[in-house]
């Protein structure tokens, strides 16, 4: 019987996740054979755009986070950093530049890139990061570069990012040679922004008790809008994990069998742990049902009347990009949404953006909500920094008290 529980409460869309990925990345591997453009692009940037004009786009930061989940990351980053890369810098930078100079990695490397696009509304590394990659691969690059918000996104920094957009648009023009296509650009806005609203769908679905998925479920899953957003696959895709997930909530399948306790987590997930700690938090009962990370990709797009200027404010004022008290706001929102029992924080090494103020955030989250909070060291794909003995021990410490 509980071998038929555990085959139930296996999430069937992972095989179609699984060949969508394949896909992809088998297509940006044979693009220079097909023809086609690739560009590499952080993963906060405007990826409309790319598929308007036919170009593939590669995130480093997702094959980063594979590198991570196969536990190959390390010695990608050691490569760089015997080339005099600071093991001090973000280690999705410091794997990336160690794979494109070996071509190691779980899938042997990325495809090289004929352009890199650059946004800084995630951190200012990228802009180092895309630079050093640049020189590497003499290829041109493209900085989008978004204003920080205090509060609202101001009209003078919309107009400036939306300005840009526009230049952007004429950058991709020159490289592809192509003309740029609005009517091309509307049918992949309205793609992309079906992709955003079936994905807040899905997450959504954890508000259930029990929840039908957890965050680590979400953590892969969210590839595909992050990679795909504008495309008819991601929307198909989407549209098969929303039934599916709304099916478990009418049957009772539950993510964490018996759930007790209802957790936030806090930044990008620790990728080599993924396994150990979702086993761990199901043993206690304890299902992450909601994160700041995943839901960074479900941002508001739905006035479209304007593309390139709901682009300039969509992306301006993505999560990493807004000042502590915004941040405070959301976790809060998301704690009273998903009614959880506390949070957990990934105080990351590599992401100083996501974890500057992570105390201060604390602090104010229970003096708004009363829960409880964990902080906890790591990084996310440089395991040399991560205790995992005394994180399971600090992780059931906690759980005790909820």
């Amino acid at each position: 019987m509980a071998g038929d529980a555990e085959l139930r409460r296996e999430i069937k869309s992972v095989a179609a996740y699984q060949r969508l990925m394949t896909d992809y990345y088998r297509t940006a591997k044979r693009a220079a054979k097909d023809g086609r453009k690739v560009a590499w692009i952080t993963s906060g940037g405007p990826v409309e755009p790319l598929h308007c004009f036919d170009v593939i786009p590669v995130y480093p930061e997702n094959h980063g986070a594979m590198c991570g989940t196969t536990r190959m990351s390390v010695d990608l980053c050691e490569v760089a950093e015997d080339r005099g890369f600071s093991r001090d810098l973000c280690s999705y930078a410091r794997g990336d530049i160690g794979c494109a100079m070996t071509q190691g990695g779980p899938i042997g490397g990325l495809p090289r890139p004929d352009m890199l696009i650059c946004c800084n509304n995630i951190c200012g590394t990228v802009l180092k990061w895309y630079e050093e990659l640049s020189r590497y691969f003499d290829c041109p690059m493209f900085l989008l570069d978004t204003p920080f918000v205090r509060g609202q996104v101001s009209e003078h920094a919309a107009a400036y990012v939306e300005a840009q957009m526009e230049e952007y648009v004429a950058f991709l023009e020159q490289q592809t040679g192509i003309a740029f296509d609005e009517e091309r650009l509307n049918d992949v806005a309205a793609k992309s922004l079906r992709s955003l609203e079936l994905w807040s769908e899905v997450l959504a679905c954890a508000e259930h008790r029990p929840s039908p998925m957890n965050c680590f479920d979400a953590f892969v899953h969210m590839a595909p809008v992050v990679t795909l957003r504008g495309t008819d696959e991601v929307v198909t895709y989407y549209e098969g994990l929303l039934e599916e997930m709304q099916e478990r909530v009418r049957t009772g399948i539950s993510a964490v069998p018996e759930e007790r306790y209802r957790l936030l987590w806090d930044n990008i997930p620790i990728w080599y742990e993924m396994s150990s700690l979702s086993g761990l938090l199901a043993s206690l009962g304890a299902c992450l049902v909601a994160d700041t990370y995943t839901s960074a990709w479900s941002f508001d797009m739905r006035d479209m009347s304007k593309p390139l200027r709901t682009y300039a404010i969509a992306y301006t004022e993505i999560f990493l990009n807004v000042n502590l008290e915004r941040m405070v706001d959301k976790s809060v929102a998301l704690a009273k949404r998903y009614s959880v029992d506390g949070m957990i924080m990934h105080s990351n090494r590599s992401c100083k953006p996501y974890s500057l103020g992570q105390y201060d955030n604390a602090a104010r989250f229970t003096q708004q909500t009363g829960l409880p909070v964990l902080i906890l060291e790591a990084d996310h794909t440089d395991s040399r920094v991560y205790s995992r003995a005394q994180a399971e021990e600090r992780i059931r410490a906690f759980v005790e008290t909820l």
